[in-house]
């Protein structure tokens, strides 16, 4: 398994691949977890989880949801920022205290590029 920079958590295959062809032409690295459980079996792998930067993740996702998802890279250490992509406004909530950031989708190319390289090309500070 090659190091990538961006993990894409989402079990919707077509949104995932799309995102990360937006992201690769734009001169990313990124792998695809089609949910949070093969996300979580790719951070095991030592060489992956060195090499990460940033986690993008769907909030609805059968298995495990979107904040028990991030719950738990935190309680794994994973102090990555993580970006969070849904269809549902009210369901920022659920995120409190989890140090994440919220999108709404539909989220255009264009911006996604430019949240990842806000986050990616500058010094990031995760608060405590």
């Amino acid at each position: 398994m090659s190091s990538a920079e961006i993990l894409i958590v989402d079990d919707n295959a077509v949104q995932s691949a799309t995102r990360r062809a937006i992201l690769e032409r734009a001169g990313r690295t990124a792998e695809v977890a089609s949910g949070a459980a093969q996300a979580l079996e790719l951070l095991e792998v030592e060489g992956f989880r060195s090499g990460l930067s940033l986690v993008i993740t769907d909030h609805c996702m059968p298995g495990m949801m979107g904040p028990d998802f991030v719950r738990e890279l935190r309680a794994r250490r994973m102090g990555v920022p993580v970006v969070v992509l849904s269809g549902m406004a009210d369901a920022e909530n659920e995120y409190e205290g989890l140090n994440v950031i919220y999108r709404i989708k539909p989220f255009p190319p264009d911006m996604l590029i430019s949240l990842v390289a806000s986050l990616l090309d500058t010094p990031y500070q995760q608060s405590a």
